[in-house]
């Protein structure tokens, strides 16, 4: 059976955290009315010497409890600033997030672009 994408919504901002040591979401997507596609790039090109973040991807498979599965902790300046999520596809009812915590140095402003795809039979 053929699929084609019926919707495509994007995300795309700059995050700027408030204050250390809090976890922010970069993107938090819902259930969908179908089975969907999520891809995007964060640029952590901000960082500079004594800056750190903490980066986490979390799932919530039964479309109600987050769980982590993956966490990466990266310090500044990085050579390859560019973070590439590749694409996850999901389940209408699982719901996703790519959180950002700024954990030590000057508070960095981080943009990012994300693409939401939303599949349908045809």
């Amino acid at each position: 059976m053929p699929v084609r994408v019926a919707s495509k919504q994007d995300y795309a901002g700059t995050l700027s955290p408030a204050e250390l040591n809090t976890e922010y979401d970069v993107v938090n997507i819902g259930a969908q009315s179908d089975d969907y596609m999520v891809e995007g790039y964060l640029d952590l090109g901000a960082l500079a010497e004594g800056d750190a973040v903490v980066l986490k991807e979390y799932l919530a498979v039964d479309g109600t409890n987050f769980r982590l599965f993956n966490k990466a902790t990266l310090e500044g300046p990085l050579e390859v600033p560019v973070i590439r999520y590749h694409t996850k596809l999901l389940y209408k009812n699982v719901l996703y997030k790519l959180t950002l915590t700024q954990t030590k140095g000057t508070l960095r402003s981080f943009p990012y672009a994300f693409i939401l795809q939303v599949l349908e039979v045809v």
